[in-house]
């Protein structure tokens, strides 16, 4: 008899074909994580990859002098490691919990096995490492180009996507190093987005209140990013 596991609530294990959702099964875990909790740190083996369940994932660029910035978001769409399957097994980014909730833990080498098989999970991983290359690549012409808060207005707007809520919690400060500006500008973009009634936020609790106004207010690249997604991942 075959032993039947119930689907995690990431979008790349939920499409996979059933036979190759039962092989990866006995060794999917589910863990609680908590903002700040380091998944993998730069240059240092990656063991194993994680698919955000209700939690979000920050792809983070450290410098030498210990200052940070967010290059890439992973929420249940995607999968954190990918290096383990594009051939390397270490990456220049380190992976950290931005939002609490649980991920699906898998073994590195289980998951290298099952995507040299050339299947489904070949396939999902190699789109989604395309739309990510899109998100990290216009967010660094996002960071070039367009006001703080213009940025602060598609960040959030990405957040909610990745974990598909409206309200989550994250404080200035860390938003400031997310985005790479003071938290002072952070302040004042804030305060623009709340005045134009697209979000509230309290004590380090943000809640998006109309979507169409946080939209007309962020620059191009989030739609961009979003139309890309789509094309690639789906809705």
């Amino acid at each position: 008899m075959t032993e039947h596991h119930p689907r995690p609530d990431n979008q790349i294990l939920s499409a996979l074909p059933q036979s190759e959702f039962q092989r990866l099964a006995p060794h999917l875990k589910t863990i609680a994580v908590a903002s700040g909790d380091i998944l993998y740190e730069p240059y240092e083996p990656i063991r194993e990859v994680y698919f955000p369940d209700c939690a979000l994932i920050s792809l983070v660029s450290m410098m030498e002098d210990g200052s940070m910035t967010e290059v890439g978001l992973v929420g249940k769409e995607g999968m954190a490691g990918l290096p383990v399957v594009l051939g390397g097994q270490t990456t220049m980014s380190q992976g950290i919990i931005q939002i609490s909730g649980t991920v699906v833990r898998l073994d590195a080498n289980i998951l290298k096995q099952e995507f040299q098989q050339g299947g489904e999970l070949q396939r999902l991983l190699l789109l989604y490492t395309q739309a990510l290359m899109t998100q990290i690549s216009q967010t660094a012409v996002c960071n070039c180009k367009h006001v703080v808060e213009q940025r602060l207005a598609r960040w959030l707007l990405t957040v909610c996507d990745c974990i598909q809520q409206e309200e989550f919690h994250l404080t200035q400060e860390f938003i400031s190093i997310m985005l790479g500006v003071r938290r002072s500008s952070v302040t004042v973009a804030a305060g623009i987005l709340q005045q134009g009634g697209a979000i509230r936020y309290r004590r380090g609790k943000i809640t998006i209140l109309n979507r169409d106004v946080l939209i007309k207010t962020a620059c191009e690249c989030y739609g961009l990013v979003q139309t890309e997604y789509q094309r690639l991942l789906g809705d």
